[in-house]
């Protein structure tokens, strides 16, 4: 647990050490690879690898598939930072851990982020193995990366959360789906703590609240990256259809085996997107 007070010695001593390791690399670009996008780091060119281990005040990612390195290195053209992995709230971590590594990036110079999971889908349109921008996001898990004094010593912590997810990424990676021929939607995601998936009340009642897919992360990492200034894609791998729609019964398996057959794709969209940057 990061105590208030000590929020910013270990986000300068962390900054100091990765500057250190990575020898002058400054990042452009933030991604952050959820469950099942793991294998996409591979496509990194003069990849430097940094365990999250080795980081100062950095968690280690517990969840399946998330081997929890910073991958640096070039991508579509640009010098990206890559997480393969993440750390979630229903890990233990606190939500300013969970925003921790989000505040590195955007502080090692990072001016976007890319934010990627896997999601049930509440919308009915939509299909197992489709892409989806998040255009918008309802925090629902009950935590926000910005409470406390120490937040506000970054940067004001009371901040617009409009065009949270930006428009102009947004229609830019959307054009690229098209190009590429790859099913894409574009909807709002639903944030929740987790680690138990959604009843079918719940799914019920997400609906009515306007969400379109449903996942266990990301809405801190938003807030936090917002926070500080960072332009914000954030796209979803509809790896399932949430619970008691089309009768679907989620399963951890069964969200890493339709991501495994998705990679290839994302990888292409994500090249193409970095490059019209």
């Amino acid at each position: 647990m990061i105590a208030d007070e000590s929020l910013m010695d270990f986000l300068d001593e962390s900054v100091s050490w990765m500057r250190a390791r990575l020898d002058g690399f400054v990042p452009e670009v933030a991604v952050i690879l959820g469950s099942g996008f793991g294998p996409v780091a591979r496509a990194v060119q003069n990849p430097r690898i940094v365990p999250f281990a080795e980081l100062p005040h950095m968690g280690s990612s517990s969840a399946t598939g998330h081997v929890g390195q910073f991958v640096a290195g070039d991508l579509g053209d640009k010098r990206v930072l890559v997480m393969e992995g993440r750390l979630h709230g229903y890990e233990g971590y606190s939500a300013q851990e969970v925003a921790f590594p989000v505040w590195l990036m955007a502080r090692l110079g990072a001016k976007v982020l890319v934010t990627t999971n896997a999601a049930g889908a509440i919308n009915e349109g939509y299909r197992v193995g489709d892409f989806c921008v998040m255009a918008d996001h309802i925090n629902l898990t009950g935590r926000n990366p910005l409470t406390g004094k120490a937040p506000d010593a970054l940067s004001p912590r009371f901040l617009s959360m409009l065009d949270a997810y930006d428009p102009a990424l947004r229609r830019l990676f959307l054009g690229n789906a098209a190009e590429l021929s790859v099913p894409c939607q574009e909807g709002v995601y639903l944030g929740l703590l987790g680690p138990s998936f959604e009843t079918p009340a719940e799914i019920r009642a997400f609906r009515t609240l306007g969400a379109d897919t449903v996942a266990m992360s990301v809405c801190e990492e938003v807030i936090a990256a917002r926070h500080l200034g960072m332009r914000v894609l954030g796209v979803s791998l509809v790896s399932n259809m949430a619970c008691g729609i089309e009768g679907a019964n989620p399963s951890d398996d069964e969200v890493h085996e339709v991501a495994h057959g998705r990679v290839e794709d994302f990888t292409q969209l994500l090249q193409a997107f970095l490059k019209g940057l």
